[in-house]
């Protein structure tokens, strides 16, 4: 009895001392991360003090011309086409997403071709091929295959800089987005349509009540990055001559010679427009995830912290 006793006490200050040794561990300083943090926080305020403090940068030029008339209007037209490429763009992604999962093998190999050609060339190039399509075809016309022309244009009246611009951004993003959006579709489980349409549903209702809704948590994250994405592409149609936000700026100090601080007006801009839609995407993904998560909401956890409330949950 004395025996069993000595041990167990002996137990008990072994463990004790473990649990003295995990509890000094866990509090321990990470000297090493504090070192590394403050290098970075250095660095940081080296970095930003020399931004601020060179008088090279023209801050006080900046301000002159961050609210002008010419920039905003720049602005306006980078929104619009962000807006107006990304609509088209989803659209079509859609279809082709739809297209690409079909079981007629010529429209799966139809979108695979679109996708592979779109997402395997440059923008610029194919911005650039837009913009010169009229050297290509002088008149564009619809009509039946091998048959009689029913309506013909002259091309370079269509092909102005905005609609190259819409057309290059647009299709580009279609490609990229039907990948998202087949990527969203597959990660359901497909034995949820196959259900849907056991009970009678169409094909198509039972993707927009069943399918879409689920796949919409795998596709809002990398569609946030690609409407970002956007808003930084359009720059590239400057080199159509398109009076988006960068072609102002440039305008503007091809006439002052003051590149950096107009280039600085642009820079602050994209950041303000890109970092109001992280904010925007962060909100939606919480919003998703609330019903990934569980049914349970935060209230009711709450109330179920509480053993009688706990009670009154199904």
């Amino acid at each position: 009895m004395t025996v069993m006793h000595s041990t167990s006490g002996h137990f008990d200050a072994s463990g004790t001392a473990r649990q003295r040794d995990v509890a000094y561990a866990r509090h321990r300083p990470d000297y090493p991360g504090i070192l590394l943090g403050a290098v970075v926080v250095l660095v940081g305020l080296k970095l930003a003090w020399l931004l601020v403090a060179n008088p090279n940068m023209e801050w006080s030029v900046v301000a002159q011309y961050f609210n002008e008339k010419t920039v905003l209007s720049g602005l306006g037209m980078t929104l619009g086409l962000t807006v107006v490429a990304m609509l088209i763009g989803v659209l079509l992604g859609l279809l082709l997403a739809m297209t690409r999962l079909s079981a007629n093998p010529v429209l799966r190999a139809a979108s695979g071709l679109y996708i592979g050609f779109f997402r395997g060339t440059p923008l610029l190039v194919q911005l650039l091929f837009w913009y010169n399509l009229s050297t290509l075809f002088p008149r564009i016309t619809l009509g039946i295959p091998f048959g009689p022309d029913l309506l013909s244009w002259n091309t370079n009246d269509l092909i102005t800089p905005l609609t190259a611009a819409i057309v290059g951004l647009a299709l580009n993003e279609a490609a990229y987005m039907a990948e998202i959006i087949r990527a969203g579709l597959i990660s359901v489980d497909a034995r949820q349509l196959e259900t849907a349409q056991a009970f009678g549903m169409t094909r198509g209702r039972a993707l927009r009540r069943i399918v879409i809704p689920q796949a919409m948590r795998a596709i809002i994250p990398p569609t946030g990055n690609q409407l970002i994405s956007m808003v930084k592409a359009t720059s590239i149609v400057s080199v159509i001559a398109m009076g988006d936000l960068l072609h102002a700026v440039q305008n503007i100090y091809n006439a002052t010679f003051q590149v950096i601080p107009l280039l600085l007006v642009a820079v602050i801009w994209y950041l303000l427009i890109t970092t109001v839609l992280n904010i925007v995407q962060g909100a939606i993904e919480r919003r998703y995830a609330r019903g990934e998560s569980g049914s349970i909401t935060p209230r009711r956890k709450r109330r179920a912290a509480t053993p009688a409330a706990a009670e009154e949950l199904p």
